[in-house]
């Protein structure tokens, strides 16, 4: 079977796109298992009962801030205090999350 020039040149570039979209996928994957692997078990204690609770956290050195989430905060039943103004959380690239506090 005959390949013509264009043809090849056609095969080329689409074995090109794969393999790029395979490194994509690759290092993705390797982001989620590195962010797994940012995690370390912290001893959280409450003020007013000295109860002790241990827990995995992330870790992020580039964080502005300590937060935990409002599922987690209830469901070890912390107390909770309305704010006066949301603190609205930013990504890596400077840009707002898509997900707003409640």
């Amino acid at each position: 079977m005959k390949v013509g020039i264009s043809n090849l040149e056609g095969i080329k570039k689409r074995n090109r796109k794969q393999e790029s979209k395979k490194k994509v996928e690759m290092r993705k994957a390797g982001e989620e298992r590195a962010l797994r692997k940012i995690t370390v078990k912290i001893e959280l204690e409450r003020i007013n009962t000295q109860k002790k609770i241990t827990v995995e956290a992330l870790l992020d050195s580039g964080a502005m801030g300590l937060v935990m989430s409002s599922e987690f905060a209830k469901k070890q039943r912390f107390r909770l205090k309305k704010i006066e103004w949301p603190i609205y959380v930013r990504n890596v690239d400077g840009l707002f999350n898509k997900e707003r506090p409640q």
